[in-house]
């Protein structure tokens, strides 16, 4: 039975738009309601187990200083979505102290057009992308008083090639009494480009959000034009697109787990799962050339098609590696040294982990059964791998879903693979791409990335253009998390914590 909504009684509006994962809806059907019942409504969303994904401020071309709040709710449990809006102007209470997942979303709204949540416990910027705001770096960050606490400034430069991201730490003693992150040290401007395509470019930006997830992010951009232009994608595209996006899963959970089997030491996990995470990469540039899947996903299907023989071949792959894998990971379980360090390190709870609106796989370490593929699957993809959750929330935890989602994802492939060939002569990779694009409608793609919920959305214009484009990557949910994950613990844990999560800053300073 679905959870009772506000509607369920006395409404004071319409009822909220429902959506479709790679549906586009015209946008003058997203219902508006006066503020007061926009917060209320969230609030008692939230309150049935739904949870708030995205909230994004939209300006009002003709009134100054007038804002179109868009709230996207999503409900694992029963697999739907629903869009609602709001009017709003300059200042309006803040929906975070309510909300705490609505954190970032407020943040970025207000560094972008200036909109002030009052309320707000830290208005800090988040990619210091304005002009007039501060210098990148600086902001006002927390601190704590106490003869003996002491402060610990992390990074924004980091040893080894890696992004620039600054981590500060309140300690008593070796203690994190707080953690705050601060990110957005090179923001790109990406979602800026976007506006007015879709051109020769789009893709490749799409491919280019976050290097490690280019298959996730260019597959939600293409269902995004594709729902658009009401030109469904390749049926046996859509499975080529699939395995790539496990591919992807594949590499990146196993450099996961040797990078976690570093920070303790664990020196043969380290070294095996660093060369298989290549042998990943390279099934992948089997199939397209390009070890990232870049040039692989294009609007009505895949540029690369599999023949029996390429298939065969893959499956030959797919089968050593997984089990070169397997036997590495088990040797972290099978050592007591690491299961010490692994086991209570980090903890995040159930109720903590849903209340800041984590998602992947740390929301599922934490017992929260989210995963698109499950809850809202796009069509014509086959049934997704079996779903992997641990209630510990700790770095073991974050540990085990990975291996649980490996094996999964393995046996996912091979079924794939050896569907594929069964299909030769039929239905072609590539269908054909969208040729016009539906005006003043709003389409959503959702699709689970290696580090969790990737969001698109666009808005076109009435020319059929991208008036609005916007983009959430995984990242954004998690890195408070993060945060979370170090209070109580020793600094020393840091390393360890940071590497159970791996979130993206590319992700985040789009």
């Amino acid at each position: 039975m679905e959870p009772v909504t506000l509607f369920d009684s006395a409404a004071a509006g319409p009822p909220p738009l429902r959506l479709e994962n790679g549906r586009a809806v015209p946008f003058a059907d997203v219902p508006r309601y006066g503020f007061s019942f926009f917060a209320l409504f969230l609030g008692r969303e939230v309150d049935a187990g739904r949870r708030v994904a995205a909230l994004f401020a939209l300006p009002d071309k003709g009134k100054a200083d007038v804002f179109t709040l868009l709230a996207i709710i999503i409900d694992d449990a029963q697999g739907t979505i629903f869009a609602v809006a709001c009017e709003v102007e300059k200042e309006y209470p803040s929906l975070t102290p309510r909300i705490p997942a609505l954190h970032l979303f407020e943040r970025e709204n207000h560094e972008r057009f200036g909109l002030v949540p009052v309320g707000h416990p830290r208005l800090n910027p988040v990619r210091f992308e304005r002009p007039d705001g501060p210098d990148v770096g600086v902001a006002n960050f927390f601190s704590v008083d106490g003869e003996e606490i002491h402060e610990v400034a992390v990074g924004p430069i980091h040893a080894g090639i890696i992004e620039c991201g600054h981590f500060r730490f309140q300690c008593l003693g070796e203690t994190v009494l707080h953690l705050e992150i601060s990110l957005g040290y090179h923001h790109r401007g990406v979602e800026a480009m976007l506006a007015g395509g879709p051109d020769g470019r789009t893709l490749a930006l799409m491919e280019t959000l976050c290097g490690d997830s280019s298959v996730a992010h260019s597959f939600a951009y293409c269902t995004v034009l594709e729902s658009l232009g009401d030109a469904p994608p390749s049926p046996r595209g859509q499975m080529i697109r699939s395995l790539a996006l496990e591919l992807e899963r594949l590499a990146s959970h196993t450099g996961d787990l040797g990078a976690l089997a570093g920070d303790v030491g664990f020196l043969s996990t380290l070294n095996h799962c660093g060369a298989l995470r290549g042998d990943w990469l390279n099934i992948t540039a089997e199939i397209c050339g390009s070890r990232f899947g870049r040039g692989l996903l294009t609007p009505g299907g895949v540029r690369f098609d599999l023949d029996r023989k390429l298939a065969d071949t893959l499956l030959r792959r797919l089968d050593v590696c997984v089990a070169q894998v397997d036997g590495s990971v088990r040797l972290l379980w099978d050592s007591p040294s690491v299961m010490a360090r692994f086991s209570g390190t980090g903890g995040v709870s159930k109720e903590e982990a849903a209340a800041l609106g984590l998602v992947g796989p740390p929301a599922r370490a934490c017992g929260l059964p989210r995963d698109i593929r499950h809850s809202h699957p796009l069509r014509d993809v086959p049934t997704p791998p079996e779903l992997s959750l641990f209630p510990y929330g700790d770095v073991n935890a974050r540990a085990r879903v990975r291996h649980a989602e490996i094996m999964a994802s393995a046996a996912y492939c091979r079924r794939v693979l050896e569907l594929l060939p069964q299909e030769e002569g039929g239905t072609p990779p590539l269908a054909e791409r969208p040729r016009t694009i539906a005006p003043e409608h709003l389409a959503l793609a959702l699709v689970e990335a290696r580090h969790g919920e990737v969001l698109h959305l666009a808005l076109t214009d009435a020319a059929g253009r991208f008036d609005h484009y916007k983009v959430v990557d995984p990242s954004f949910h998690n890195w408070e998390g993060l945060a979370l994950a170090l209070r109580g613990r020793q600094i020393s844990d840091f390393p360890l914590c940071n590497k159970s999560f791996n979130l993206s800053y590319c992700g985040h300073d789009l």
